[in-house]
């Protein structure tokens, strides 16, 4: 027996010795890897200096790369330095947190060297070169004085004609669609260089030359207008389809999406997931039918007659949902009913304890400034994690140069209901909450290298969250009304159809009428949305999956930890802990929720 305790003593110290080792081994490797990681990002934004201002590191202000052949050279030898400096960590002796940074460098390198070797989307999107969104934020955002951020807005100017000439020369075969987004974007940046500026140089001081910023200022526009009068010059009767096929949307959603699915089982998903909504929709919709299908009968007082039911369940949902959408905001008070909205939800989220939301972090809500128009008509623009103390924009599109027949179309569409829950998603607590935490996160890498099916996936996820606790309850009702519940399945369809959509464009060559068609008649959205949706998918390709499949993954992550924790689950928790890991995929932030 004393030999036995003596062999079970010394086996323990072994263990002990051991599993010391081996925690020395890690914190030897993070102390390595995090010092990687410092100069990895330092050679990063000295390579993509407007990448680094967007994220509020401001060093390379000043600097405006060209587009050419030598920038791409030097890109990949980049990706190929970098891909071999991994090579040295042993990635099981990571910790946690720097075994997802380290997934998130490589999918990053691998992406750019695919993207530069194989979509080459440089040669057939113009709309990939616009000057203007970099310069129009020098001038909004307040990182710095006036006076310096003007000074670095015209030492940048100064490679703006050299930009576009490269940006000629690399451009082979463009597609019709995004030779007329480019000229779009670029046109209406243009006021950036032009009232924008001379605002700001108004409100500059004395040591600013002024007449020096205008003169640059003005080759910038001659610059900026030759490219567009240059795009007008090409020739579309052979263009490029703007479809990239099944082989390169494949590829492309594995390096954007990142998830544990492939592109085509996301949709079938999204078919199947279509068919679920259809059959909840229907149930409120009858629901509802009496409530709004009753009208007066012709030629009588007061007595009410039914709308005959259609037998089909889609027209049915369509004629409810058709009748409730009327209910919307004046076209002049869009926005400020947006305004009006944001502290209302603040307030119903504080009431649930459902999130802690940060008072001191400004959210703006403003006009979408003109370079960022053509692709979506609401979005956020948030500072870096260098810059956290910057505004959060909430930018809302203009109806500007609109008929009366599209504005209503358009405010049918976001209407009572449907505009809080466009709050929720783009505001709080979707996007804008989302990325306070992510600038908080102790991992920088996590929010550069912020996945967006993650961020897209937390504010489609958010909607149906902020309904189940009762957002949306009307008469001192406990439960969201069906009304709202009845929009809430309208736009969380939404988010199932761009899955279906942008699959069935670029891999099953879905013509524009069958588009169109499975958005106003299955997704039952105005014509308008879907007009909208249809430019969309046309000039872009695989992010409107990130919606539907992030908020799958998450949602069901969420049911997963729910069950395995009973009664021991807090919702507030696990909201906090899921946002505190950053922008990164749903996909690793399951794997360390889990450990």
């Amino acid at each position: 027996m004393k030999k036995l305790a003596m062999g079970t003593g010394l086996a323990l110290l072994l263990a002990c010795h051991t599993e010391t080792r081996q925690q020395e081994a890690v914190v030897a490797q993070d102390v390595r890897f995090d010092h990687y990681k410092e100069q990895f990002i330092e050679r990063l934004w000295e390579l993509y200096p407007g990448w680094a201002s967007s994220q509020g590191y401001h060093k390379y202000d000043s600097v405006l790369v060209v587009p050419d052949e030598a920038q791409r050279s030097r890109e990949m030898a980049f990706c190929r330095a970098n891909l071999d400096s991994l090579k040295q960590f042993d990635l099981q002796r990571l910790s946690d947190n720097n075994q997802t940074d380290y997934h998130l460098i490589e999918s990053q390198l691998k992406s750019t060297e695919w993207y530069n070797t194989s979509f080459r989307s440089y040669e057939w999107n113009p709309s990939d070169y616009n000057v203007c969104g970099s310069f129009a934020e020098m001038l909004a955002n307040n990182y710095d004085s006036l006076d310096v951020r003007v000074k670095h807005f015209y030492l940048k100017m100064k490679n703006i004609p050299a930009y576009y000439e490269a940006a000629k020369n690399q451009i082979k075969n463009p597609t019709a669609e995004h030779v007329q987004l480019a000229i779009d974007q670029n046109l209406g940046g243009l006021s950036t260089f032009q009232e924008d500026l001379d605002a700001a140089l108004a409100r500059a001081g004395q040591a600013v030359d002024k007449g020096a910023m205008k003169a640059r200022a003005a080759e910038a526009v001659k610059a900026v207008t030759g490219y567009v009068d240059w795009l007008k010059t090409l020739k579309s009767g052979e263009a490029r389809s703007f479809r990239i096929g099944k082989e390169l949307y494949t590829k492309k959603f594995e390096h954007d999406i990142q998830s544990g699915y492939t592109a085509e089982q996301i949709y079938q998903k999204a078919l199947e997931h279509k068919k679920e909504l259809h059959a909840q929709m229907f149930v409120l919709a009858n629901q509802l039918w009496d409530k709004y299908m009753t009208e007066p009968e012709k030629g009588s007082v007061g007595k009410k007659g039914h709308t005959p039911k259609p037998k089909d369940s889609l027209a049915l949902i369509r004629l409810v949902i058709d009748k409730i959408s009327v209910t919307h905001v004046p076209a002049d008070s869009f926005q400020t009913e947006i305004e009006r909205q944001i502290p209302v939800l603040v307030k119903f989220i504080k009431d649930k304890d459902l999130i802690y939301i940060d008072p001191s972090k400004p959210l703006v809500v403003r006009k979408e400034p003109a370079y960022m128009a053509g692709v979506a008509g609401a979005s956020i623009s948030s500072p870096g994690p260098y810059d956290k103390n910057g505004n959060t924009y909430y930018n809302v599109g203009s109806f500007a140069g609109w008929s009366k027949d599209r504005i209503e179309s358009y405010l049918r569409e976001y209407n009572h209901y449907i505009l809080q829950i466009l709050n929720i998603h783009e505001a709080i607590p979707g996007h804008y909450t989302q990325l306070v935490y992510a600038n908080q996160s102790p991992s920088i890498i996590k929010s550069i290298f912020g996945n967006g099916t993650m961020i897209e996936g937390w504010a489609v996820y958010t909607e149906r969250m902020m309904l189940e606790n009762g957002y949306g309850a009307e008469n001192g009702a406990a439960e969201a009304s069906p009304e709202m519940w009845l929009m809430y399945y309208k736009w969380n369809l939404r988010s199932t159809c761009n899955t279906i959509l942008d699959y069935g464009v670029h891999v099953n060559n879905l013509s524009r009428e069958e588009g169109i068609k499975l958005l106003v008649n299955e997704a039952f959205q105005q014509q308008a949305e879907a007009e909208g949706k249809w430019k969309r998918v046309s000039v872009t390709q695989v992010q409107l999956c990130s919606y539907f499949t992030g908020y799958t993954e998450i949602y069901d992550f969420r049911e997963e930890l729910k069950k395995k924790q009973g009664g021991q689950f807090r919702l507030k928790e696990f909201h906090e802990k899921f946002l505190s890991y950053g922008s990164a995929p749903v996909k690793y932030i399951r794997e360390l929720m889990l450990k």
